[in-house]
């Protein structure tokens, strides 16, 4: 059986194509997702996927321990089932111990996920598949989530608090992100952008609360990682000394790399981004070998922090590279 082979109906190739009210909250999935993902066995698959796919389609993930495309798979369905908040259900089955309804459904290359509606296969797909085809999948047989309009509002408000932020205005942008966050507590962004107006508006020790008490997951997200970079720049930077007098120091030697250094991470720090840069690209002209290199690394760090879309991570790019390749 090819890849391109459907035996359950249509094959499924998909594709990707200032206010903050949201009205109410979107649903919720079960805790742990203990209700809506589930191991099932040959005598169990009747009540399991049959019955249960008349209350709300029921997805059949059929798998094999040996196979390296299923585990692939597995945490990306498995997430994507959560977060449809029970408009789905999942059922695994191990082929090995019952092959007996992979058998009758023509199944011979895994993964393959088949959904039922109504008692009756309805449609599927084969193979580890993006997880964005996955959502439309999902979408496309259990309908679109309630709240579209609501994530799009969202992610309306998302824009308008990051220019809020960009303008260093705290309390405007975390009253966007806490309306956010009251509509959807988990969205990432709104917890990152709440963190880093916490940073903005100099409570360090609530923003290095706030990202500590996510999970490891969420910890791993690059906004999150940008987060905890951006706190330790600003500590690093209230030791660096009196701005003044390193600005002194300038005027009595432009080639004082070590005091430009510093002003570049307070200039940072204090939102003068093009400032902060423009030191750095001064070194980066002078001295390569300075701290090795030290301005070209501390400038990517910025970046990270920054994001490409920053302009001032578009106006320092283009002049690292003229420097890096003249």
């Amino acid at each position: 059986m090819s890849g391109d082979y459907n035996p359950y109906g249509s094959s499924y190739r998909g594709t990707m194509n200032a206010s903050a009210s949201f009205g109410g909250k979107p649903a919720s999935p079960a805790a742990g997702g203990g209700d809506l993902i589930k191991e099932t066995t040959t005598a169990a698959f009747p009540r399991d996927v049959l019955e249960e796919s008349k209350n709300q389609p029921v997805l059949v993930d059929f798998w094999a321990p040996w196979c390296g495309p299923c585990r692939q798979l597995t945490p990306i369905i498995e997430r994507v089932v959560k977060e449809a908040g029970g408009r789905v259900k999942l059922v695994k089955m191990n082929i090995d111990d019952h092959p007996e309804y992979a058998g009758q459904m023509g199944i011979q290359s895994i993964p393959a996920v088949v959904a039922f509606v109504n008692g009756r296969p309805a449609d599927g797909f084969m193979g580890a598949i993006p997880e964005s085809q996955i959502r439309q999948f999902i979408e496309k047989i259990a309908g679109a989530a309630p709240g579209d309009d609501q994530a799009e509002a969202i992610a309306e408000t998302l824009v308008q608090a990051g220019e809020l932020l960009a303008a260093r205005d705290a309390s405007g942008a975390a009253s966007l992100y806490a309306a956010v966050l009251q509509a959807d507590p988990e969205n990432i962004a709104a917890l990152a952008g709440m963190a880093q107006c916490m940073i903005l508006a100099d409570q360090h020790d609530r923003a290095l609360g706030l990202i500590d008490s996510l999970d490891d997951e969420k910890k791993a997200d690059p906004a999150i990682v940008a987060v905890r970079k951006s706190l330790e720049q600003y500590e690093e930077a209230r030791k660096l000394g009196d701005p003044k007098a390193l600005e002194h120091e300038l005027l009595l030697n432009p080639d004082n790399h070590e005091a430009r250094m510093k002003l570049a991470k307070i200039a940072n720090v204090q939102g003068n981004r093009q400032d902060a840069a423009d030191h750095l690209l001064y070194i980066m002209k002078k001295d390569r070998t300075f701290e090795d290199d030290g301005a070209r690394r501390e400038l990517l760090n910025f970046f990270d922090v920054w994001g490409p879309k920053e302009p001032a991570t578009t106006y320092a790019r283009r002049k690292m590279s003229s420097i890096l390749f003249s």
